[in-house]
């Protein structure tokens, strides 16, 4: 006799391979644009909210932190983490992962991996931001620091305030470059600048 698991013993797994798979699917200026309406649904239920500091475990290396919370009715964690000397050994600087539970019950409804999807958040985040503070008819952004995020950045603004030039500037060049080159199909008027100012 074979003996199965319940259903209920599997706990959905979206890994790094499905998420992309996701955002390739549904495009990345569309799931900017729906994570930036559930990011700001959160906000206006902010009181709902437990919310707790970060669990961080610092070191010279870096930090590894654990980020709780719950709405009474669910409950989540990330576990992310931030090691900047990583990409010398050609590893990420930050990845993450979370979990997502049934307060109910406890029982843990998907495991998911976060580290794209931190990137994804950061940016819809920083679009809902700009949204309300930016002055109207605002349609340029500078991005001081060209890493991995500003592109996501330049996309979520884009998506979500109508930002149609870019400006890049980067202490290492290579960033900005690279940067440039990735948003080089985007829309995007991109301005390469030699200094900050």
């Amino acid at each position: 006799m074979t003996q199965h698991a319940s259903k209920l013993a599997l706990v959905p797994f979206v890994s790094v391979e499905n998420m992309m798979r996701l955002v390739h699917d549904v495009g990345i200026e569309r799931c900017l644009v729906e994570m930036t309406a559930y990011i700001e649904e959160d906000f206006r239920r902010w009181p709902l909210f437990d919310k707790r500091p970060r669990v961080a475990c610092h070191s010279s290396e870096g930090v590894i932190e654990l980020m709780p919370t719950s709405d009474g009715t669910e409950y989540g964690f990330k576990y992310v983490n931030g090691h900047p000397k990583n990409t010398k050994q050609g590893l990420q600087t930050v990845t993450a992962f979370g979990l997502l539970a049934a307060v109910g019950t406890g029982y843990p409804v998907l495991l998911s991996e976060m580290t794209l999807l931190t990137a994804l958040r950061t940016a819809a985040t920083s679009a809902l931001a700009t949204r309300w503070l930016a002055p109207e008819g605002a349609r340029t952004l500078a991005l001081i620091g060209n890493g991995a995020q500003s592109e996501f950045q330049a996309l979520a603004l884009k998506a979500m305030c109508g930002v149609d030039r870019v400006r890049l500037y980067d202490i290492d060049p290579a960033a900005t470059r690279r940067c440039a080159a990735n948003l080089a199909e985007a829309g995007l008027t991109v301005v390469r600048c030699a200094t900050g100012e």
